[in-house]
């Protein structure tokens, strides 16, 4: 296999998480009873650009169909990091009527909904019907199309150029950054800003993140990698900024390379650090293994010695990363008979692979259970909070990543 960015042999493997479904492939009733498409998990590091990168089996749209389940508009702090960020980016930027914001992978509208209330003209670009009707509801105008660099420039002929660019979470998940890194500077004005949000790779290796690995994600980014490919396109990064999200992100903040605008000391700032982590040696990378074995292991031990205590555990979050979690241990509805999560389009499926039910969060307070496993561990806070009365009842929460917390 070949680096997806720079053209190198791929010769090392970051970790290996055997076969698994995508993440987000929630199954029906009667989906049970039929074959279930799995994949390699396995994910590479290329010693050249240090893109990690996993092997390509799964075909974009075999991952993001019409019923794609993730709806971003269910977490509230979500919604609240997007308002923020519109807030943000539009003083920084000078926004207004006549500016236009383009985001990619706009999902349900959770985020152009804020520049539609603050009267800035918007296009979203979204592949999948059921968020992007989500989000036409809310009188954004979507184009339900894959992005990449001949759309960008079917745009850009239209009169269709962005002031602002945004993808949010996306960036990580495009089997070819390299089209899609060159639709961005297709697509911008002159003297136009794109930003991306991403999980950062250093987070994901201090963290032992590795349930943050699953095939929607072909890519897992660092600065110093991002710098390269935005280069390869005629871009360059004239910011960055961590963010708490999804574990540890960053948010790059990018131009074309002639714009005029000044590059912040952060940029040279981050890629020094991430140098003085170690993601630029090829150690860093090949230990990672080992970390998620052991993370693998102690969750099963925990399950298995719950079981023969005659207690109850049950799950909170039908999320893509506890899917990679559940599936690489091996656990099934013996160890965990449930889970619950607040998005209806999920309730009343099944987990891929471990074929876990989904239920309504109401359920737990039915099910009166011993221990509730929090498989979203990102948003650990805000679900313990919206579950509090659980805690009064001596329900106790537990957390797999990094390491087993039960409190």
């Amino acid at each position: 296999m070949r680096c997806r960015h720079c053209g190198n042999v791929l010769q090392h493997t970051f970790l290996d998480l055997g076969f698994a479904p995508p993440s987000n492939a929630y199954l029906r009733t009667e989906d049970l009873t039929r074959p279930e498409m799995t994949f390699p998990l396995r994910v590479k590091v290329c010693h050249h650009c240090w893109l990690v990168q996993t092997e390509d089996y799964a075909q974009a749209e075999e991952l993001f169909k019409a019923d794609y389940a993730y709806y971003s508009s269910t977490s509230s702090s979500w919604l609240a990091h997007a308002e923020q960020y519109c807030r943000h980016i539009t003083k920084l930027l000078g926004l207004d009527a006549g500016s236009k914001v383009i985001e990619v992978a706009s999902n349900d509208g959770y985020l152009l909904r804020n520049f539609v209330n603050a009267g800035i003209p918007c296009l979203g670009i979204e592949p999948t019907a059921g968020t992007a009707q989500a989000a036409r509801s809310l009188g954004i105008p979507v184009l339900s199309e894959f992005f990449g660099a001949a759309l960008a420039r079917r745009l850009a002929a239209q009169g269709h150029t962005a002031d602002l660019l945004i993808g949010n979470n996306v960036y990580a998940h495009v089997p070819d950054i390299n089209d899609f890194t060159r639709g961005i500077a297709a697509l911008l004005n002159p003297e136009g800003a794109v930003t991306l949000e991403f999980p950062h790779l250093m987070r994901l290796i201090d963290q032992a993140q590795f349930d943050t690995v699953y095939h929607e994600h072909f890519s897992y980014l660092s600065l110093t990698t991002v710098v390269k490919i935005f280069a390869a396109a005629g871009l360059r990064v004239w910011d960055v900024e961590e963010l708490t999200t999804h574990g540890g992100s960053l948010r790059v903040y990018g131009c074309l390379t002639r714009a005029q605008r000044q590059e912040s000391k952060r940029v040279s700032a981050m890629i020094r650090r991430e140098a003085d982590e170690g993601l630029t040696q090829i150690q860093k990378y090949t230990s990672f293994q080992a970390r998620a074995d052991r993370i693998k292991d102690d969750l099963l031990l925990f399950l298995v010695e719950q079981k023969r205590a005659g207690k109850r555990v049950v799950a909170y979050g039908a999320a893509a990363k506890g899917n990679t979690l559940l599936n690489y241990a091996g656990i099934k509805p013996d160890l965990l008979p449930r889970v619950c999560d607040a998005a209806t389009a999920k309730q009343g499926k099944y987990l891929p692979g471990s074929h876990i039910p989904i239920f309504p969060p109401e359920n737990l307070r039915q099910d009166r259970p011993d221990f509730v496993l929090v498989l979203p561990w990102n948003l650990g806070r805000e679900i313990r909070a919206d579950l509090a009365d659980l805690a009064n009842r001596s329900v106790k929460f537990v957390e797999a990543i990094p390491q087993l917390i039960v409190q």
